[in-house]
């Protein structure tokens, strides 16, 4: 696999960890579905491994950079899995609204181990870390585009937790923002 089939590659990737940002965002707005504190370290890992996969569109893969998608990737499939085992045992009750009869939560892992199976086969082309060109590879409108939309998630999600959370800790429970209630 060549680096430019590596970059486009990542690139479809970062869209679909946009995507769920995206969708989670825009649950979270329209039907103001507060995430909880497991779910927005839940976002954090889909941020971390999504900054991964940034990093090799715009600097080149590197092993390094896979690794960072891994480790935010394991660390967030283990979130989704503790919230779901909270969630398992009868007379618990569950969090947030089912889509196609799973919550977001156990859609994340099964994102997560999506994520890991896809950067560790990525992990099998070792063409694609040889240097063909000298400095950083060019960036295409495209990627670019990507990457900025990616930004503008991550910050927008960014802010939504600090209104929600108030600079402290979050609640258990969130029903309002907290910054915004007072």
């Amino acid at each position: 696999m060549s680096p430019s089939v590596s970059r486009a590659l990542n690139t479809v990737g970062l869209i679909a960890i946009g995507a769920v940002l995206l969708i989670a965002f825009v649950d979270q707005l329209s039907l103001h579905d507060l995430p909880c504190p497991l779910c927005l370290l839940q976002r954090a890992g889909f941020v971390g491994a999504g900054f991964g996969l940034a990093l090799n569109m715009r600097f080149g893969p590197r092993p390094s950079h896979y690794a960072l998608t891994l480790f935010s990737a394991i660390a967030g499939a283990s979130v989704s899995v503790r919230q779901t085992l909270l969630h398992i045992v009868p007379g618990t009750g569950t969090y947030g609204q089912a889509i196609l009869g799973m919550h977001f939560y156990a859609w994340a892992f099964v994102l997560f181990v999506l994520i890991i199976v896809g950067t560790a086969a990525m992990l099998l082309f070792d063409r694609q870390f040889t240097n063909h060109h000298n400095g950083t590879p060019t960036l295409s409108r495209a990627a670019a585009i990507v990457i900025v939309f990616f930004g503008l998630l991550v910050l927008g999600n960014a802010v939504s937790t600090g209104l929600e959370c108030g600079g402290g800790l979050c609640p258990d429970n969130p029903v309002s923002y907290q910054l915004l209630s007072h």
